[in-house]
């Protein structure tokens, strides 16, 4: 899909920011479009504070000069925006591609409305085509990778350029499981999360309240039921 499509759906987003919010600011390339447009506001007066997903997201806030924030600080946001490598017709995503699928749910659930913008490639009938990444602590991810192969997937460990487990933020690492198509999304979000050693999941259950689906010629907008 074509920055464009990309750029109106963030551009639709940027819509949605009024003077005085606290933001919670997602990771990735969508989101990173909507954080340099915020830049453009925010020097022009616009006064918001974010709440950063990723140290990505916070070094580019920073460098747009957005004034950052914490949830120590700000434990309530008025809107989180962020993206999604996939989400199906109830809204429910799945989220964790670029890494930061921990922070990203953190701050999501302390946000008044989360607001997912995407272009149409990351609609699905059913959630499993893109592999659900699994947050662990490193010394249980092969304990881990076996009851999830039980569960009935492929749990594959993440690895940086290097060939290295890829690190996240907060030191864990990720298994990318491929289930397939997964057809109770609550369900396998349960069992994932009864798993020791499990930090987060990148499955977002009813916490979207709307998606913004950016194409070519605009934005659809998606609310959910």
């Amino acid at each position: 899909m074509s920055d464009s499509a990309k750029k109106n759906a963030a551009l639709a987003a940027l819509a949605l920011i009024e003077d005085g919010m606290a933001l919670g600011l997602g990771t990735g390339s969508t989101t990173a479009l909507l954080i340099e447009a915020l830049g453009g506001k925010v020097a022009e007066g616009l006064r918001v504070t974010g709440v950063a997903t990723s140290e990505r997201t916070a070094k580019q806030a920073r460098d747009l000069a957005i004034p950052l924030t914490t949830l120590d600080e700000t434990p309530v946001l008025d809107l989180a925006i962020d993206g999604a490598d996939a989400f199906d017709p109830d809204l429910n995503l799945v989220k964790g591609g670029g890494g930061a699928l921990l922070r990203e749910k953190i701050v999501a659930s302390c946000a008044a409305r989360f607001v997912v913008i995407a272009d149409a490639s990351k609609r699905v009938a059913k959630l499993g085509v893109f592999p659900l990444p699994v947050e662990v602590v490193p010394m249980a991810a092969t304990p881990i990778a076996r009851r999830i192969g039980a569960l009935g997937a492929e749990a594959r460990l993440r690895r940086d350029r290097f060939g290295e487990p890829f690190a996240t933020d907060e030191g864990h690492w990720i298994l990318d499981c491929a289930f397939g198509e997964i057809t109770d999304p609550p369900a396998l979000a349960q069992a994932l999360q009864g798993i020791a050693g499990v930090v987060e999941h990148g499955l977002f259950i009813a916490m979207a309240d709307e998606v913004i689906v950016g194409t070519e010629a605009g934005v659809e907008r998606l609310a959910r039921r």
